[in-house]
This record gives C-alpha cells, sequence and structure tokens, in this order.
C-alpha cells in the first residue's frame, strides 16, 4: 500500500506494469498495426462524440448559471441567503453523491440504461426548477437535476473510454474540454442574461431542446459490446454494502459544511454531530472497500502515488473552480456596481482564455508525448499567482483590470481541467477500472467544489458580519445587512441606494473586505495545488487496451 515511487526507470512497471515517458522503450501495448495506422472512425462515433460533447456542456452549464442569477431568483421569491446557498450547494451535492454510484453500476448493468435514467432525472429537474413558486422547488429541482447531470458527466467521460484508446484519447479530451469550459465559464453570462432580460426560469427550459439533442444520438448510435453473463448474475457482485456507506457518509459530511457559519456555528452540536459522524463514515467505508471482490472504489487505484496525488490535485481544482466561479460575478455586482448581466459579461475574456487553453493543454501534451508533469505545474502556478492578483480589483479598479486580471487564474484552471485527467488515467492498472477512476476523480473535483463554496460561504459572513458592525449606525434600508444571511440577496438592490458616498462607501467596502478574504483563502488552496503536483510523475500514455464495454460502432 505504500505510495513510494520507484526509480524513474521502473515507476511504470510497479504502478501500472508498463514504463515511464522517460523510459528509453516507450513502446506501445497494442499490435504493430495497430501503431502505425489509427482505425478509422465511423459516423456513428462521431454522432455519439457529439452526444458526449452535448453532455457535458448541460451538466458545466448547470454546475454555474446560479452563480449569477441566484441573487434574482432570491429576490423574485424571496428566498435568504441561505436559501440561495443550498440552490447552488445542492446541485454539487447531488452530483458528488451519484457520480461513483453512476460508474460502478454501468460496470454492472451497462452504460446505456444508466445513461437513460441520467437523462430522465435531469429533464424532470429541470421541469421542477422551471416551475418552481419558491424557494423549495427551486432546490428540489436542483437536486433532481444533479442526480442527473453527475450521471451524464461520469457516463459521458466513461463512453470516452470505451470509444478510445490511451494512445488516442489525449486529443478527444481536448476536445471535450470545450463544453466543460464553455458551460463553466460561461455559465454565468447565460445565468445574467436569462435572468436580467427574460426570466431566469428559462434555465431550467433551455436544457430540454438541448436533451432532445442528445438523447436520441445516444439511443440510436451509441453502440457498446454488451456484458458477459446476465444482469441478475452482474447485480448480484454490486457493493451492496459500500454503496449506502458512500452515500450515508458523504450526505453527514458535505451537508453540515453547508450550514456551518450560517445557520450553525462550527462548535454546534448541530453542525459537529452529522460531520463527524459522516467522517466515521467514509473512514469505515474506506477501510471496507478492501474486501468486495468488485468495490465502487478499489484500494488498487490509490496504490500509485502519481494517482493520490493527482487526485489531491483535483480536490484543489474543484475548490478553487466553483468557489471563484460563484464569487467573482459576486465580487462585480457588489462592489462595482454592475448589473448581472454586466457582470457575466465582464467575465467574457475569462471564458475564452480558459476554453483556449483546456483545448491546447491536453491537445500538446497527448499529441507531442512530451509529459504533463511541468505542464501541470505551470497551470498550477498560473492559477495560484492569478487568484492572488484578484486582490487587486477594488470599487474603482479600470475596465483593463476587470476584465483583464481574471483571464491569468482563467488560463491555469482551464489547463488542469483536463491536464489531471491524463496522470490519472495513465496510473489505472486495469483498463476496466478507467471508468471507476473517472467517477474518482470527478468526485474528488465535486468535493473539493462543496468544500469550497462552504468554506467559502463561512469566511464571507464572518468577515462581513465584523465589518459591517464596525461601521456603526445604519440607514434604516439597509440595516438588515447586519444579518450576513441577508448580505447575498441584497446585492442586486446595492446600485439602487440612494444614499450619500459617506454611508454607502463603507457599506461596498464591508462586500469588498468581505470578498477579498475569499479570495486570499483560494490562493492558499490554489498553493496546496501546486505543492501537491511535485508528487506526480510523467507515465507513458502509449497504451491501446480498450475496454469490456468498448464501443462497436
Amino acid at each position: 500500500m505504500g505510495l513510494r515511487e520507484k526509480p524513474q526507470e521502473t515507476i511504470r512497471q510497479d504502478e501500472t506494469g508498463h514504463r515511464p515517458v522517460s523510459s528509453a522503450s516507450n513502446t506501445n501495448l497494442g499490435s504493430p498495426a495497430e501503431d502505425r495506422v489509427a482505425p478509422k472512425k465511423s459516423l456513428a462515433f462521431y454522432l455519439t462524440f457529439g452526444a458526449v460533447l452535448v453532455n457535458l456542456f448541460l451538466y458545466a452549464l448547470d454546475a454555474t448559471t446560479l452563480s449569477v442569477a441566484t441573487p434574482a431568483i432570491a429576490a423574485d421569491l424571496a428566498g435568504t441567503s441561505l436559501e440561495s446557498f443550498w440552490a447552488s450547494i445542492s446541485y454539487l451535492l447531488a452530483v458528488a453523491v451519484t457520480q461513483p454510484l453512476y460508474a460502478a453500476l454501468s460496470n454492472v448493468l451497462g452504460r446505456k440504461p444508466c445513461l437513460y435514467a441520467a437523462y430522465l432525472f435531469f429533464a424532470v429537474g429541470s421541469i421542477v426548477f422551471g416551475l418552481a413558486r419558491n424557494m423549495g422547488g427551486v432546490i428540489a429541482g436542483r437536486v433532481l437535476q444533479g442526480l442527473g447531470g453527475g450521471g451524464l458527466d461520469v457516463l459521458s467521460e466513461i463512453v470516452i473510454t470505451d470509444m478510445t484508446t490511451l494512445q488516442e484519447r489525449s486529443l478527444y479530451l481536448g476536445l471535450m474540454a470545450i463544453p466543460m469550459a464553455l458551460g463553466s465559464v460561461l455559465g454565468p453570462t447565460v445565468g445574467g442574461v436569462f435572468s436580467s432580460l427574460v426570466t431566469w426560469r428559462w434555465l431550467g427550459w433551455i436544457n430540454l431542446p438541448l436533451l432532445a439533442i442528445s438523447f436520441p444520438l445516444t439511443v440510436f448510435f451509441l453502440r457498446l459490446r454488451p456484458l458477459e453473463h446476465s444482469r441478475l448474475s452482474r447485480l448480484r457482485t454490486l457493493d451492496w454494502v459500500g454503496v449506502p456507506l458512500f452515500t450515508a457518509g458523504i450526505v453527514l459530511f458535505a451537508l453540515p459544511l453547508s450550514w456551518a457559519g450560517n445557520l450553525y456555528s462550527w462548535d454546534s452540536f448541530r453542525t459537529l454531530l452529522p460531520l463527524l459522524l459522516g467522517a466515521a463514515l467514509l473512514c469505515a467505508f474506506a477501510f471496507y472497500e478492501g474486501k468486495p471482490a468488485v468495490p465502487i472504489m478499489p484500494h488498487r487505484i490509490f496504490q500509485s502515488r502519481t494517482a493520490s496525488a493527482t487526485l489531491a490535485s483535483v480536490f484543489f481544482h474543484g475548490v478553487s473552480l466553483y468557489s471563484l466561479l460563484q464569487w467573482l460575478p459576486l465580487l462585480y455586482q457588489a462592489v462595482m456596481a454592475k448589473t448581472v448581466l454586466q457582470s457575466a459579461v465582464s467575465l467574457l475574456p475569462t471564458s475564452v482564455v480558459s476554453v483556449v487553453a483546456a483545448v491546447a493543454g491536453v491537445t500538446i501534451v497527448g499529441r507531442a508525448n512530451v509529459g504533463y508533469r511541468w505542464s501541470i505545474r505551470i497551470s498550477w502556478a498560473l492559477t495560484a499567482a492569478g487568484t492572488g492578483l484578484l486582490v487587486l480589483l477594488d470599487t474603482d479598479s479600470s475596465t483593463s483590470l476587470v476584465h483583464g486580471l481574471p483571464v491569468i487564474w482563467g488560463a491555469g484552471i482551464g489547463l488542469l481541467l483536463r491536464l489531471l485527467a491524463l496522470p490519472l488515467h495513465a496510473s489505472v492498472v486495469r483498463v476496466d477500472d478507467i471508468g471507476l477512476a473517472i467517477g474518482i476523480l470527478l468526485t474528488f473535483r465535486l468535493l473539493g467544489g462543496l468544500v469550497g463554496l462552504s468554506i467559502c460561504s463561512t469566511v464571507f459572513s464572518s468577515y462581513f458580519s465584523q465589518a459591517i458592525g464596525a461601521i456603526g449606525d445604519l440607514p434604516p434600508s439597509v440595516e438588515h445587512l447586519r444579518d450576513p444571511e441577508a448580505a447575498v440577496a441584497f446585492i442586486p438592490h446595492l446600485r439602487t441606494l440612494d444614499l450619500p458616498d459617506d454611508t454607502l462607501l463603507p457599506i461596498l467596502q464591508a462586500y469588498l473586505t468581505s470578498i477579498r478574504a475569499i479570495v486570499y483563502t483560494m490562493t492558499g488552496f490554489s498553493g496546496l495545488g501546486l505543492l501537491s503536483s511535485f508528487f506526480i510523475s510523467d507515465l507513458t500514455l502509449q497504451r491501446t487496451e480498450r475496454s469490456q464495454q468498448q464501443f462497436d460502432g
């Protein structure tokens, strides 16, 4: 179980039975014919890949649209700051719970039945969200969308491993970065446009025509080899103890993170009891996973130092990605008096750079076979530097600073979006474990997002309470801001306040101080991500094995 790497020449033999990139014999595992000529892809392959791209865009878009639209939704439905936070975190929580379960079930039931279930959950959730009459309906819709979105994301990632070999996969991982980056970074723009110009309810309705494109393509063109043995016999092999242990553990662990510092204090038993119980269940789950014949998180995946370091890096990537996508638009609205739409437009340069970086990074590394280790380190350095520079933004920042500073962070975070998949794919010994490894990777990223959003909410509430309390007497129109729960919901109204500058500026400064504290916190997490990258080794990507459910189109 030791995580210490062997000397460079034998790393690959110890981890996966193959040699590292630096080895003189960086050979493929396929036949000579496979090495010489890549098989021509069929029309069914490209149509299925199109469905994968739409699925990833849907998942990423819905993960970030509420970052800008939340204040408008809360104002329309009289929601509190805590309810607004739940509307955002419920999607991520549902995704984090379901992704490893979808991965495990797809190994037992097959990919397509699990994809069909994901489509159903996502469609129903979008309808419930679009029809919501209160914040409870919004949260319920988001949970259902998360149950479906988790499947659309992880199963699309897994299907691409059924369709390609590791040797050729970098090209498709690069192309898959386009909808992921577009959805993740353009989500705030879409949320701002709809909530400002039409209605926030269209954030649910817009999913339906996209589902109408992806679903038929999956039904008719995703052709995978059938699994051996009957479905009943395969169900008997499912990790029936691990599934409930993981589900209960992750829910109990994540829920108190969402309300700590808001609804209840960190030292309240309502926070500590479920948090500790969830941690205990997750520890029990981790211990138990060494026992079943077909675990959902096999210990063998974590036995490589490269895999463990990559998963740590993925976790910190999730912390930064989801936290700053949530709070950057709110910084523009609260401190710079921008509208929802203007704040979304301010992130467009970051969107473009992030997409280009995500595609270029993984494609160049994979196609040129130059190794990913230094690319990951440079990406983390960009992310950390770009995050730290965000503290320069204030009420008087120039347009060039407002649009330009986040671009540095966007370049780093975009590069990491796909680069971090390469070392995990390369470290997996058994090709049929790649689906489970992908589920673990996505779960770690989402857990990072959940933890990051929880920490940011707590940091904001703590600093805002201190800053607003130090102002002294407040006019009646903003007296309710002494309750930090009302702070986020009140952001759309800040720019319409009819207050003298000497009264308004301290209030804006309270928002700025609180969000700067979040930026400092995220800079620290980016530094941890950079540190984790120094434990990742370059492993060969020149492998041609195919999974049991390989594409047969």
